[in-house]
């Protein structure tokens, strides 16, 4: 008998082909059985027939010709005793000669009666049996006549094709399912085989999709999505990594500068002073720790806390933080406030400036003012700074407004944005 710990280290295929096979073969061997018990049957009613004419026949042959003690022989297989009126033994075939009457049945004197019989006076063997009166000058003799019952496989030529019927369907249900099956999980094989390619430094990826409309076909188009969820995550993981770099990169060279300068002239170097400088960039490092803190909980999710934030102060911190390679001109309106998250909005901030510094080929202009028209879908208008490159001083910068409290920020790296 199969446990269940051996059952379940067993492959899918070969489960099912056992299962099917399994199945199949108690379907074979019911009805096997069923066509057995009903062709038995039918080989027995008609046995029992011929049985009976054969006893009509010996009968009448007793009747008109008289009895003689050794009677010819009969067909093989079959027993004779024939009674007297005074239950004398008076013919029989050789096997029955000194045996007492093969059956008790005592039917009526005008019918007659049939049984199956094991044993008894066949000892080991089974036969149908019959008890036949009938009437003679002398009064009612008694015919006992039997032969070998029918087989339960019935015979050779019923037993054979059976059998035969029987292992070619159980093979053609162990090939099949086997293919079938085989056939189902060729999927399952590619999908996994394309998974194992997969590694931390290559998520491009993709697991191939069955073009039948089934379960297979929603599990790779579900991995799919989860391996462009993961490659999305790595990378923004690694645009983090950049701004990050690139965030930490001024206050870290003007350090160092300072640090350098100082230790070239020492005599003339104004130790306080440099001092003071220092801490101003550790702060302006701090600054940036905290607001990358506040970036990877907003990229992870975590909503931040909408404030008022006048957007001219948010601009003219973010250009005195972060000097440019190119002139900005500032046209700052004050006044002008929204509620919105302030890491969010320095970021669009930074991504425009660092677009157009990219594109500018002498200044950058950068304006804040409110617009009459703009609105938004909480109480009040919240405008929004824009930055435009020109070839010249005298060149006007772009105006818009929106709505800004947004739940996720924009690209990381500059050269992303719009």
């Amino acid at each position: 008998m199969i446990s269940l710990n051996a059952w379940h280290q067993w492959s899918i295929r070969t489960r099912f082909t056992v299962a099917a096979s399994a199945v199949m073969a108690l379907i074979c061997t019911a009805v096997a059985v069923f066509v057995l018990l009903a062709l038995r049957d039918d080989a027995t009613g008609r046995r029992t027939e011929q049985l009976v004419a054969n006893a009509v026949a010996v009968a009448a042959e007793i009747r008109h010709y008289g009895v003689s003690p050794h009677p010819p022989p009969w067909r093989p297989g079959t027993a004779v005793q024939v009674f007297d009126a005074a239950g004398a033994l008076v013919a029989t075939t050789p096997d029955m000669a000194h045996q007492p009457p093969m059956t008790n049945l005592q039917p009526d004197v005008d019918a007659f009666a049939t049984a199956r019989q094991c044993d008894g006076v066949f000892p080991g063997q089974c036969k149908i049996v019959i008890e036949y009166p009938f009437h003679t000058a002398s009064g009612v003799w008694r015919l006992d006549m039997a032969v070998s019952d029918v087989p339960w496989y019935v015979g050779p030529q019923l037993l054979l094709p059976l059998a035969a019927g029987w292992l070619l369907l159980v093979g053609a249900t162990v090939v099949g399912t086997h293919r079938t099956v085989s056939k189902t999980l060729e999927p399952v094989r590619a999908i996994g085989g394309k998974l194992a390619q997969i590694t931390e430094s290559d998520l491009g990826h993709r697991v191939p999709v069955p073009k039948y409309q089934d379960e297979l076909r929603d599990l790779a188009e579900i991995a799919n999505k989860t391996l462009d969820r993961a490659q999305a995550a790595v990378e923004h993981q690694l645009r983090f990594a950049s701004d990050a770099s690139h965030d930490l990169r001024s206050p870290l060279t003007a350090m160092r500068a300072e640090i350098e300068e100082a230790l070239m002239y020492p005599e003339l170097s104004d130790w306080p002073k440099t001092a003071n400088t220092l801490l101003d960039s550790v702060q302006r490092m701090q600054d940036l720790v905290t607001d990358l803190l506040r970036i990877a909980r907003l990229d992870a999710g975590v909503r931040g806390r909408c404030e008022p934030v006048d957007l001219a102060d948010l601009v003219r911190c973010e250009l005195d933080r972060r000097p440019r390679g190119v002139a900005v001109i500032r046209k700052l309106t004050p006044g002008v406030v929204l509620d919105g998250e302030p890491i969010a909005l320095a970021r669009v901030l930074n991504n425009l400036l660092d677009n157009a510094e990219r594109h500018a080929d002498a200044t950058i202009t950068v304006t804040v003012t409110r617009q009459p028209g703009s609105a938004c879908p909480s109480p009040g208008r919240s405008p929004k700074p824009t930055a435009a490159p020109s070839r010249s001083k005298t060149a006007p910068a772009a105006r818009g407004s929106s709505c800004a409290c947004p739940s996720r920020p924009g690209p990381m790296f500059p050269d992303q944005a719009p």
